[in-house]
């Protein structure tokens, strides 16, 4: 039997046209980003997210089916990256209250005040579009719930506390993300006010610690 050839490694041509690729994916992505924000997902052209890429529309189009699916690719990624710096908090605490309320400090302070345009693309582009968009939404939302659930019970399980029913780390879950979506829709998208942010967000979370502590009972 022959010997099986080892697998050729890439050349250095090879990987820097990779580069290339993933680096006009995301200077797409962020062009696309840029329009969606400012003038909306509607409003927005194939055509003008090439301009501002400074690609080829043909070039758009070898990299997105269509607009659709450049906002469903945006989706995931504004998804990953706030769930990744969520669960960072949550992780870096330990599971602790501290820990909860800096992952709550962080999303207003950081993820709202820097990305300005992930939050308009996240909370407001996003819905009600096609049903392919808003079941995918549905399914990234669901994800951050689940994740902020389990913090939750890590935190109730650290304070040693049990929550008054079997729901209410799912409910609170449910509210905390409810909150923090019409926090930033209020203040940074309909008022625009990104400095008093800071403020607004270190009170939304003592209001959500003070439901946690309302919630939780001594064994």
């Amino acid at each position: 039997m022959a010997d099986k050839k080892e697998k050729q490694h890439p050349t250095r041509s090879e990987l820097r046209r990779q580069r290339e690729k993933e680096q006009r994916f995301l200077t797409i992505l962020g062009a696309a980003e840029n329009l969606f924000a400012r003038k909306g997902y509607h409003k927005a052209s194939m055509e003008e997210i090439a301009d501002l890429a400074e690609v080829s529309v043909g070039t758009v189009y070898f990299y997105f089916k269509n607009k659709e699916d450049l906002i469903l690719q945006m989706l995931e990624k504004i998804g990953f990256q706030l769930r990744n710096l969520l669960g960072r908090e949550f992780k870096n605490a330990d599971g602790s209250i501290e820990g909860f309320k800096r992952a709550g400090i962080i999303f207003f302070e950081e993820f709202c005040v820097q990305y300005p345009e992930k939050v308009a693309i996240f909370f407001r582009e996003s819905a009600g579009q096609s049903q392919q968009l808003e079941a995918h939404r549905k399914k990234i939302f669901e994800k951050i719930i689940e994740d902020v659930q389990q913090a939750l019970l890590k935190v109730r399980d650290n304070l040693g506390v049990r929550y008054r029913s079997q729901l209410s780390a799912e409910v609170m879950a449910v509210s905390i993300m409810g909150m923090y979506e019409r926090i930033a829709y209020q203040y940074l998208i309909w008022q625009h006010r990104p400095r008093d942010l800071q403020t607004i967000g270190r009170d939304a979370v003592e209001f959500i610690v003070g439901g946690i502590r309302n919630l939780s009972r001594n064994h």
